[in-house]
């Protein structure tokens, strides 16, 4: 039965528009103990070198060109996933729930006033970029990590969730984790993740990438478009392990008690923040305005209702960090 729900949850992956199929909504983690204790002062901004990505517009409530636009047509439109368990996922009766549309909701409420005055549109892992540039969507609000590269390409709001890399295999299965032991072994990652970065980086003597990859020839076989299909992959026996966020391997185990999370953690630290095109510090500015009320309350209560039961152990969001420009 895990093998059919995740092949069903794939192969929907379709643009979703406002009311439909959900109800009254609409349709890229600190380890345990830890509340990220990052300063939240200003921090310069460098334009010749990448040292704290992570350092965003400060906060602000004030009307710019990217909010009137939104304003002028009455709705938020949100790339975000719909086969993520927990963060972005369609329930039996079609809702669209999750800690990410959590989110979207409590933005669109403070732009315009009402948390269903959203668009959601589903967006590959690979396709988020390409959805801000070509204006499909206004946000991604889609478990995306910031790093040095992708602040060249997208802008991004402060922190919201601290995460990291980790190997999620089959529970009988000899691999130990982000290791030796991965040496030989067939191992899955969505493609443009930071999954497949780490991979490429030091894979360990793994097989991560498909032979003509990228190419006509690509089977697609180890690198994906959205990494619940690395799942589907596992539980038919195509590959051996799949690399991803540890805060999203936390919600396939629980999909599937026959795999489990290997290494003991995650092998590197990770931050998660909500996406929107280059030039749009207005729209960066609002939703770092409204990051700062979230964190006051709203954040642990979807925590609490999304994520506590499969990454426990987690105290509060990690702190914001700005830059003066």
């Amino acid at each position: 039965m895990a093998v059919a729900c995740a092949l069903t949850a794939s192969l929907t992956l379709l643009p979703l528009s406002h009311g439909a199929g959900t109800g009254t909504g609409s349709a890229d983690p600190a380890p345990p103990g830890t509340t990220g204790s990052r300063s939240a002062a200003a921090v310069p901004a460098k334009a010749d070198e990448c040292s704290d990505p992570e350092a965003s517009l400060q906060p602000s409530a004030a009307d710019g060109p990217a909010i009137a636009a939104i304003k002028q047509r009455g709705k938020l439109i949100v790339g975000v996933d719909q086969n993520s368990y927990r963060w972005g996922y369609r329930t039996a009766d079609g809702k669209l729930e999750g800690f990410d549309i959590d989110l979207a909701r409590a933005i669109a409420e403070d732009v315009l006033g009402d948390p269903e005055a959203v668009i959601f549109r589903a967006i590959p892992t690979n396709q988020r970029i390409a959805a801000l540039d070509n204006g499909t969507v206004d946000l991604v609000v889609r478990t995306m990590t910031i790093n040095c590269a992708r602040i060249e390409q997208v802008a991004f709001s402060t922190a919201y969730f601290q995460t990291g890399q980790q190997v999620l295999a089959p529970r009988e299965s000899p691999i130990t984790g982000y290791d030796e032991s991965l040496a030989g072994r067939r191992v899955c990652s969505a493609e443009g993740s930071t999954a497949y970065e780490a991979l490429e980086k030091q894979s360990f003597g793994a097989v991560f990438q498909d032979e003509d990859d990228g190419g006509p020839g690509d089977r697609d076989r180890l690198t994906v478009s959205n990494q619940l299909d690395c799942l589907v992959r596992l539980q038919l026996g195509e590959v051996d392990a799949v690399v991803t966020d540890a805060a999203l391997a936390a919600g396939q185990a629980a999909q599937d008690p026959a795999v489990e999370l290997k290494g003991g953690g995650p092998f590197t630290t990770e931050y998660y923040g909500v996406a929107t095109r280059l030039g749009k510090d207005d729209l960066v500015r609002r939703v770092n305005k409204v990051l700062v009320d979230y964190r006051n309350g709203p954040w642990m209560a979807a925590y609490t209702k999304w994520l506590q039961a499969d990454l426990p152990g987690i105290s509060g969001p990690p702190a914001p960090k700005y830059r003066d420009n």
